[in-house]
């Protein structure tokens, strides 16, 4: 056992390093916002508030009991966060847009600033969160016992601990006292409590460390055997396959939920957010942190089971583990993981409610039967400080009452009544953020009847036998009535109680809310509203002024500001030279101060400020048919946009029939260009090459000049040929046109095409080999589109046979009507699978193997041979001819082959 003087000074320095911390925080917070407490690293550690005492002393019970049911408890976060853009990104950036305050101001603003809906958000999430302030001050004050009791091994040993409710108040009490003087300390609660977040983060890292510790002490005891222990562990951890079934799923569901409908988790994540970096981080690194903390459960629950007497407390293993070896640093450590666990969990969440209290249903109730003190703004300020204070001792003395009147015993089963508590809120906060047609009555409505079910089939039940719900009535129902049984409502048995109740609250919460959102119709500043929310990325510039028009009396205005704000900040909010003269004050005076004062009360109770001194306020319609695709906007002018409609349409159609079109023209003028580029170049090749050998032997025998200079004459007139038909204005208006077909013999082309290449041959040091074709042949045709194929091959062999002494050999024959050319080379050829792929545009030079250093060209002349080819009813194929070398193959028909 532990001198429980000592423990508690531990405590307290503990707490005061604590104090430290969040008064150094606040301190620097008010030089600087930025810095290091504004990183994504403490930012994330924030987040960790999820990690409880549930998390610290219950997982390791979870497992104990249900095996890898616990799982989910870690799962569900991290499947959220994970996932971060497509929900947390877009819920950070509303909340931070729009400077929402808390869960119930978010829910509130988004359906046109209900007040009612605020109020009922609130009232669930006191309800929900007081069973898991319990759940905290539970595991503190049996955790306390076990440490410092004198018979500490008997306890321990013990099924159940009787709390000690006078320690479980004094700890109430010290919580209320930080949350008070660090988390309520002024009225802006749009304000970053930067001080009790470096606290919170603080305490992460030492539960994380704690647990850690534990879990790597327990792995290393010197008698432990993993295998043998494992060996012998329960069924529900070596052999999970019956966990995985209903409960499973719903918890997984519950924790996803939990991880961001918790007040304190949306404080976390949502309000204290400054970034997107933030939440970026975090969505890697609170899953890391999720997979630390629960890394060493599973081997923390086998030794407790294996070395602890029968009957222990497995929700207390890992500070009981310790205590049983004698191991005090480590026990200290592990309580101290407990506390911070716990204490964290309880400031935050007592803060956030008392916001959430302060604003939707103090002020409210305040403003509607005229409470408010009117003396000065010094009277008013204190008004809501004391509200708010109040509120924090309400929430913690809320979680006490349950403490002492509720039946369960196992921390997990504690937490899970909250958890599907808080999920009431997740339809009207998607909803919200993806549907535009969502109404106020609809999440009204859905979250009632969420919030009926919910306590009727799991809170009172939890109660066990009391005054509020009898066992006549968990056995039989209300006045007999079996199909109203909590545990079985309208007739659904056999199922979980926590299955059955989240079954049941979630289908009538979000059946009724899409049902009464159809059937109902969002007011105007509703409508407007959904639109900033469900549009955000587009409409983040969007203000309320340019849809709704007020005007009211600038020393109205300044009256409330300086009741709420202060004589000091009002006074800076006015300073503005025109509208310090002015007598009115125009939207954008009313929605600043709005806005302001909204940080400081809620949005709704802003709003119920404002209009009180708000002389004219209209809804410009127009504007809002401007700005909006909503379906009720459709509907309220379905006659007028259905005609447009159809308008666009017919324009449309009519634009994308000539785009169609341009598109086809401007694909012939591609292919027109490609060919006659390439139609061009070859015998542009043919002169140039003739020519620098007339000029390279100026003594050339008189006979051999006299040949070049009638192949260069012949090419210049098929040149000319050439460019005369580009000036033939058809050609460009129809790929079709082309020369009246005549009849040639194709030898005498193949003849003057080998002729044409002899001069790039005698400069490539390339022999040349005509295997001459006996026996007429005629074809019918463009013969220059023959001898462009012809010189396209041959000049190809020529320019990229990379063999020592190469040579190119080209041959013809004609076989059953088919005229057929060869023309082969012996480099090193091309690879089978590209025989395809070279007949494609731009393909010239990615053969491998086949490549010529130092030619260049557009990679088309083998597609437009292929394509002229076709043109005259043959084919151009490239054949594997079992030889060194590339052989391509031109097959036309002798008869009727035409271009």
């Amino acid at each position: 056992m532990l001198h429980p003087d000592l423990v508690i000074v531990i405590c307290l320095v503990y707490v005061a390093v604590l104090f430290g911390v969040a008064f150094a925080g606040d301190r620097r917070a008010r030089r600087d916002s930025g810095g290091w407490l504004s990183s994504p690293l403490v930012y994330t550690l924030s987040i960790s508030i999820y990690c409880t005492s549930w998390t610290f002393f219950g997982a390791v019970g979870s497992a104990a009991r249900n095996g890898l049911e616990f799982i989910t408890i870690y799962l569900g976060p991290t499947i959220v966060f994970v996932g971060w853009w497509i929900f947390l990104r877009k819920l950070v950036t509303v909340g931070r847009v729009h400077n929402t305050t808390s869960i119930a101001d978010f829910i509130s603003a988004r359906f046109g600033k209900n007040p009612m809906l605020g109020a009922l958000v609130t009232l669930i999430a006191v309800i929900a969160t007081a069973p898991y302030i319990s759940l905290q001050l539970k595991a503190l004050t049996d955790s306390f016992q076990v440490l410092t009791y004198p018979r500490g091994a008997v306890t321990a040993a013990s099924s159940t601990i009787e709390p000690d409710y006078a320690l479980a108040f004094w700890i109430a009490a010290g919580m209320c006292v930080f949350s008070i003087m660090f988390g309520v300390r002024n009225i802006d609660v749009n304000e970053r409590h930067q001080g009790v977040v470096a606290a919170i983060a603080l305490e992460a890292v030492v539960k994380l460390v704690a647990l850690l510790a534990v879990g790597l002490w327990v792995v290393g005891l010197s008698d432990w055997d993993p295998a043998a222990a494992f060996a012998n562990a329960p069924a529900s951890i070596i052999d999970p396959a019956e966990t995985f079934g209903p409960r499973w799923l719903t918890l997984l569901f519950l924790a996803a939920a939990a991880v961001i409908c918790l007040p304190r988790q949306f404080q976390v994540t949502v309000v204290e957010n400054s970034n997107n970096s933030q939440i970026r981080t975090a969505s890697w690194l609170f899953p890391l942190y999720l997979l630390l903390l629960c890394l060493f459960v599973i081997p923390i629950a086998i030794a407790g089971l294996e070395r602890l007497p029968s009957g222990s407390n497995p929700d207390l293993f890992v500070l009981t583990l310790p205590m049983q070896e004698n191991n005090n640093t480590l026990t200290l450590l592990a309580f101290l993981g407990g506390f911070s666990s716990a204490t964290s969990m309880v400031i935050v969440s007592s803060i956030a409610l008392s916001t959430m209290i302060s604003n939707h249903i103090i002020m409210p109730l305040a403003l509607r039967f005229s409470l408010l003190p009117q003396a000065s703004a010094k009277a008013m300020r204190h008004f809501i400080l004391t509200a708010r204070r109040g509120a924090v001792i309400f929430v913690v003395l809320l979680g006490l009452i349950y403490l002492r009147a509720s039946n369960s015993e196992a921390l997990a089963a504690i937490g899970l009544v909250s958890f599907c508590g808080v999920a009431q809120f997740l339809p009207s906060l998607v909803g919200g953020l993806y549907w535009s047609r969502a109404t106020a009555a609809g999440a009204l409505v859905g979250l009632f009847a969420g919030l009926i079910v919910w306590g009727y089939t799991l809170v009172l039940p939890s109660f066990g036998e009391s005054a509020l719900i009898s066992a006549t009535m968990m056995a039989d129902g209300p006045f007999g009535f079996l199909w109203l049984r909590p545990h079985a409502l309208f007739g659904l048995t056999g199922y979980d109680p926590l299955v059955h109740a989240v079954f049941w609250s979630m289908t009538a919460n979000i059946g009724l809310f899409v049902l009464v959102s159809l059937i109902s119709e969002p007011t105007p500043l509703a409508r407007f509203q959904s639109m900033l929310f469900v549009d955000v990325f587009r409409r983040q510039t969007e203000t309320e002024q340019r849809i709704i028009r007020r005007t009211a009396r600038v020393a109205d205005l300044r009256q409330i500001a300086e009741r709420i704000l202060g004589p000091a900040e009002a006074t800076a909010m006015f300073a503005d030279r025109d509208v310090h003269r002015s007598v009115l004050a125009g939207d954008e005076t009313i929605s600043r101060v709005e806005q302001r004062l909204a940080a400081n009360v809620g949005a709704a109770s802003a709003r119920s400020l404002i209009s009180r001194v708000v002389s004219d306020e209209t809804i410009s319609v127009q504007e809002l048919k401007r700005i909006a695709g909503e379906a009720e906007q459709i509907r309220a002018y379905s006659e007028e946009l259905e005609r447009k409609s159809r308008e666009v349409e017919a324009t449309a159609a009519a634009l994308a029939a000539a785009n169609q079109r341009l598109r086809e023209v401007d694909a012939q003028k591609d292919e027109f260009l490609s060919q006659i580029s390439h139609e061009v170049r070859t015998p542009m090749t043919s002169i140039r090459s003739f020519s620098d050998i007339l000029l390279a032997e100026p003594a050339m025998q008189e006979e051999r000049k006299l040949r070049f200079l009638n192949i260069i004459q012949n090419e210049s007139i098929r040149l000319t040929r050439l460019l005369d038909s580009i000036l033939e204005i058809d050609q460009l208006r129809t790929a079709s046109a082309r020369q009246a077909p005549v009849d040639f013999d194709p030898e005498e082309i193949l003849t003057s095409a080998l002729e044409s290449c002899e001069a790039l041959a005698h400069t490539a040091g390339t022999t040349l080999v005509q295997q001459r074709h006996e026996g007429a042949v005629t074809l019918s045709g463009e013969p220059d589109k023959l001898a462009q194929i012809f010189i396209n091959l041959i000049s190809n062999a020529i320019k990229y046979n990379d063999a020592p002494n190469p040579s190119v050999t080209v041959s013809s024959r004609s076989d059953q009507g088919i005229y057929e050319v060869r023309v082969e080379d012996n480099g090193r050829g091309i690879p089978s699978e590209d025989h395809e792929r070279i007949f494609l545009k731009f393909e010239r030079g990615a053969i491998a193997g086949h490549q010529g250093a130092g030619h260049h060209g557009a990679g088309l002349g083998l597609a437009i041979s292929r394509q002229i080819a076709e043109q005259f009813g043959g084919k151009l194929f490239l054949d594997d001819h079992g030889k060194a070398g590339a052989c391509f193959v031109l097959q036309v028909p002798i008869a009727g082959g035409k271009v």
